[in-house]
């Protein structure tokens, strides 16, 4: 029996529509995410608070490393020396990001003259004042941002959630074993 084209495509499009629907209903996510009742349809994921550093500590310039949200995820915090969208402390100048490239997953190493995050094995650049904004490169994402939290009362930081997706992972939050 020939099968023309017409029924062809009706055929593949309905398979597609129904294999997608039935995917949807069937994914299962291991950050045991939650639907938000202030804003429906969004997703929180159950970050730990793990505290960073104090602010009174960092240098200008200096990467300080940490993991977050888990300790097979390496960061870098850094006080940029200016205020910068979405930093926090005093001076809203520190920021932290994963420090595994978008790319292929190499760790990139923060340069304080260029105020740039490299990767040394394809020579993506990423901005740390705008977000971790791929520059150039073979990168095609930002860097994931760490969320960070500052306490004034004893001048802490802690790291409370991730923007963005951390290289190589379906979910941010690993499940459980």
């Amino acid at each position: 029996m020939k099968l023309s084209r017409r029924r062809f495509l009706a055929f593949t499009g309905t398979t597609a529509a129904s294999a997608a629907t039935l995917g949807d209903s069937l994914l299962f996510n291991p950050a045991r995410a939650a639907e938000s009742s202030q804003q429906p349809g969004k997703v929180n994921l159950d970050y730990p608070t793990i505290p960073v550093g104090k602010a009174g500590d960092l240098r200008v310039g200096q990467a300080v490393s940490f993991t977050y949200p888990d300790s097979s995820s390496p960061c870098n915090l850094i006080k940029t020396g200016r205020e910068t969208r979405g930093g926090v402390g005093p001076d809203s100048d520190i920021v932290a990001y994963s420090i595994l490239c978008t790319h292929m997953g190499c760790p990139v190493v923060y340069s304080a003259e260029e105020r740039t995050f490299k990767c040394p094995c394809h020579f993506s650049v990423f901005d740390s004042e705008l977000n971790g904004q791929m520059v150039s490169g073979q990168a095609t994402e930002s860097l994931p941002r760490i969320l960070l939290s500052y306490r004034a009362s004893d001048d802490s930081i802690e790291a409370v959630g991730v923007e963005g997706l951390i290289y190589g992972r379906q979910a941010n939050i690993l499940p459980s074993a």
